[in-house]
């Protein structure tokens, strides 16, 4: 057999593998044809017919350094030569250095990290935090949000995931948070949405008796609701709501965090410090799983001689702090996240915008960094979307389609595309995924 031969037989055994014995996350699996990958290197990805793809997805806004990072690579291979897993209770070199460089990076008052396996657990863990340190239950968070798919994340999200797992008995509320092109407030300016939005806020604390709010949870920039940038004020002003009531705030930087916006952390940009972050994804670019919280010190104080009743088997894993340490120094190395602020404010910026003057069917883009989404209309004037809120549609479909004939691996999500390529992306490779999001809004053009 000839080399594409082989990776054509071990494709199909993959395909075949996979039908046959994986369930999948979020799916009807009898409708689902997976892609097979066979290697990525990069911004790109490789399936089992050999057909590169550039990945403007970083898969699910996760890889924010690329696809096997060399210095990566060899800091996971070196650790697994040395010591591939130890139990969360002794004291580990990675470990150590990996909270270290995650609280460096985070506001002062910050020393001490939390680990988890992912994001999702990283939120059920802070939002355990806070109500010991407060005494209260209650959770506030946004319809537009994704927090995690375990039992409390799950209900803390505002996107239609929640339903079919949502009983109403986890304790929380959801409000309206900010989105002046979808406003919930009538707003005609960011600074009226910003004004209402926080005045809207303040009733349901109000309503719901801010003495049984254990914490507001925020998403920084809302990813796969949106990514809508909150309005200049905003955080601040839930920072003060949350001073004033005594509700420990928590930013979920899960997917915005670690350079996706062009800064550390997303809630730079609004100029606040929350009192615990939650984190993953990007913290190694998913190389090995890696979640986790940065504790500010007065909520690790609560704990100093009170024992937190919580845990997990693999929590601070070696390999995956190895890789932690090897990304975070990449990225301070190799100027990433100044990168990653070049491309949004020099590329993805303008070039989306001029994408949108030309073709009807867009109806806004915003973002930062590498962090952008396309919302797609059938009409601007009525802001009818191209898929209805929770669903897809045969255009959507068709956006998709086109998009990965030319090479592009696209990330979706109801009726929008999401422009997340990794933060080292090159300039080329910026420009070249914009000429074919160009060419495939061009073949959905005519289909609103």
């Amino acid at each position: 057999m000839t080399d594409s031969e082989n990776r054509a037989a071990q494709g199909r055994r993959t395909y075949e593998l996979d039908r046959a014995h994986v369930f999948h996350s979020w799916s009807a699996q009898a409708a689902l044809t997976p892609m097979v990958i066979d290697s990525a290197e990069g911004s790109y990805v490789t399936d089992d017919a050999g057909t590169r793809y550039l990945d403007f997805s970083s898969q699910l806004v996760n890889t924010n350094i690329g696809h096997q990072h060399p210095k990566v690579v060899a800091a996971i291979q070196a650790q697994a030569a040395r010591l591939c897993t130890i139990a969360p209770q002794h004291a580990n070199d990675q470990r150590g250095e990996a909270a270290r460089l995650i609280t460096s990076h985070a506001p002062e008052g910050f020393n001490k990290v939390f680990f988890t396996n992912a994001g999702a657990e990283a939120n059920e863990y802070a939002v355990r935090m806070a109500r010991l340190h407060t005494g209260r239950h209650k959770v506030l968070t946004t319809y537009r949000s994704y927090h995690g798919g375990t039992s409390t994340a799950i209900n803390m999200t505002g996107d239609p995931r929640r339903w079919p797992n949502d009983h109403g008995t986890a304790g929380v509320v959801h409000f309206f948070g900010p989105f002046l092109y979808r406003s919930a407030f009538y707003a005609q300016t960011e600074a009226e949405e910003c004004e209402r939005a926080l005045a809207h806020l303040r009733q349901v604390i109000e309503f719901e008796g801010a003495s049984t709010i254990a914490a507001i949870v925020l998403e920084s920039v809302p990813g796969t609701a949106g990514i809508m940038v909150p309005p200049p004020g905003y955080l601040k002003g839930v920072r003060a709501l949350c001073d004033e009531f005594g509700i420990v705030y928590i930013a979920d930087e899960v997917m915005a965090g670690f350079g996706r916006t062009g800064a550390w952390f997303a809630f730079e940009h609004g100029g606040v410090a929350p009192d615990l972050i939650t984190f993953a994804k990007g913290v190694n670019s998913g190389y090995v799983p890696l979640g986790g919280i940065v504790i500010s010190d007065a909520i690790a104080e609560t704990f100093a001689d009170r024992v937190f009743p919580g845990g997990l088997t693999y929590s601070g894993h070696p390999l995956a702090c190895a890789a932690a340490v090897a990304t975070i120094e990449a990225m301070e190395e190799e100027g990433i996240v100044e990168h990653a602020a070049m491309v949004g404010r020099d590329l993805l910026g303008p070039g989306l915008a001029e994408l949108a003057s030309r073709h009807e069917c867009v109806g806004e883009v915003r973002g930062l960094g590498v962090f952008w989404a396309v919302e797609l209309v059938k009409d601007r004037t009525t802001k009818e979307p191209f898929a209805p809120y929770g669903g897809t549609s045969p255009a959507m479909g068709a956006l998709v389609a086109a998009c990965k004939e030319r090479g592009l691996l696209p990330f979706t999500n109801y009726h929008r595309l999401h422009v997340v390529p990794p933060c080292n992306v090159s300039v080329d490779d910026a420009r070249r995924g914009l000429e074919i999001i160009d060419e495939a809004l061009g073949v959905v053009d005519g289909l609103r």
